[in-house]
């Protein structure tokens, strides 16, 4: 099989594309510096450079893959800036996740992230919790939005994509 990957030179993202190597499969990762793709490179992955905020520098790295796993978020502990937070969290999400549907990739999973919760004032919450704010973060926001307005409705419409948290 043949996988595309975002966040691949992150913590996680680097952890599922070595898994995925070491099962057999082809992995695609997006990259935004050159300089952060050496352990890629050691592992076998094929490297793009793109950004998942520049929607067509996805297009060539996801054609013909079998599965999307989109890790890629912005995080910056203590800092209010929006307009990154939503560009990368949000749009960027967007974006893969469009590409999916319009390359019809059969299967993909979205990152989403325990910060839709926020605070929850101490309670214990599942899945069916849902915060309307106020957020602790940017970050927390942002992927709320990403995780309830984004890509949940693309799954409602059809989209083939799993969220984990």
């Amino acid at each position: 099989m043949k996988y595309f990957v975002t966040g691949a030179t992150g913590f996680i993202g680097g952890r599922i594309a070595r898994q995925l190597v070491e099962a057999g499969d082809e992995v695609v990762a997006l990259a935004r510096n050159r300089a952060r793709v050496e352990n890629l490179h050691r592992l076998g992955v094929s490297v793009h450079i793109g950004d998942i905020t520049d929607r067509e520098s996805l297009r060539a790295p996801m054609t013909g893959v079998d599965g999307v796993f989109h890790v890629a978020a912005w995080y910056k502990v203590g800092t209010r800036d929006k307009r990154a937070a939503e560009l990368i969290n949000v749009q960027g999400t967007r974006n893969v996740l469009e590409m999916m549907h319009e390359l019809h990739i059969p299967k993909g999973v979205y990152t989403s992230s325990l910060a839709v919760f926020s605070d929850t004032g101490g309670r214990l919450v599942d899945e069916s919790y849902r915060h309307n704010g106020p957020w602790l973060s940017e970050y927390d926001r942002t992927k709320w939005m990403a995780h309830y307005q984004v890509a949940q409705p693309m799954i409602d419409a059809g989209l083939p994509l799993v969220i984990v948290q």
